[in-house]
């Protein structure tokens, strides 16, 4: 699997909005076939910064993910919303191992 951290920081007058595209990017997002789980985290002491926590299956799928009509309309929706440009890091699991893997519940 492959773990991608992604972090924004927005503009104050648009959290309201960000966080409405970017869950309803999360909702679509969980519906790909190589998407494990794409969790969106605003951070407690300043509701300017989120982290988008995107779990893969495959290293191709964080590739796929991007072709996406909704990733794509995400991005354009949402890049003047930030207050800087978003950076993104990419880990691999060390624990749990791949056969227990981390799944929305049924």
């Amino acid at each position: 699997m492959v773990i991608v951290h992604v972090s924004v920081h927005v503009k104050p007058e648009h959290v309201a909005a960000f966080a409405e595209a970017t869950r309803e990017n999360a909702r679509n997002s969980v519906q790909e076939p190589g998407v494990v789980r794409f969790d969106v985290l605003q951070q407690e002491d300043d509701p300017t910064r989120f982290l988008l926590m995107e779990i893969y299956r495959t290293g191709a799928d964080p590739a796929l993910h991007k072709m996406t009509s909704h990733y794509l309309t995400w991005v354009e929706t949402v890049e003047p919303m930030m207050a800087e440009p978003r950076t993104r890091a990419r880990y691999v699991t060390v624990s749990p191992d791949d056969a227990a893997r981390w799944e929305y519940p049924a």
